[in-house]
């Protein structure tokens, strides 16, 4: 099994877990999973960074920086559709915390850099192939 299809199979298990437990037992979810992952966001924000830099590296063995980026496409509208019924909500929510928090930067500096740096990436990656003579080029 390669590294691709362990992630894959880890996330698989996993969503299947949390899809079950939250069909059958919301409430244990949120009080045995969620409350307590959710709980320490610095150690959530530095666990995510280290999975997502360690997934990285394995996919670019096989993937582009544009394939990967055109996979997040697709993944956007699966979770833009799960937050859809609850757009009003998350509406309330951001005006809320953007009233209050006036230091959103600030507390998002991490995630800014990684996204400002994948886009930078991309956008280099599709305009050096597109400026390049040979039509065929493998991004």
């Amino acid at each position: 099994m390669t590294a691709i299809e362990v992630m894959a199979l880890i996330l698989a298990l996993f969503s299947a877990v949390k899809l079950v437990a939250i069909l059958l037992k919301p409430k244990f979810w949120m009080d045995n999973v969620a409350k307590k992952l959710w709980a320490r966001p610095g150690i959530v924000s530095l666990v995510s960074l280290v999975i997502a830099a360690i997934s990285l590296m394995f996919l670019l063995k096989e993937l582009t920086v544009v394939q990967i980026f055109a996979v997040m496409f697709f993944f956007t509208g699966l979770m833009a559709m799960g937050f859809a019924p609850y757009s009003k909500d998350m509406l309330a929510l951001i005006e809320e915390r953007m009233a209050k928090d006036r230091d959103i930067l600030k507390k998002n500096w991490l995630a800014i850099i990684v996204w400002s740096v994948l886009i930078i990436w991309v956008l280099c990656a599709l305009f050096a192939c597109f400026f390049r003579k040979n039509i065929g080029c493998r991004i």
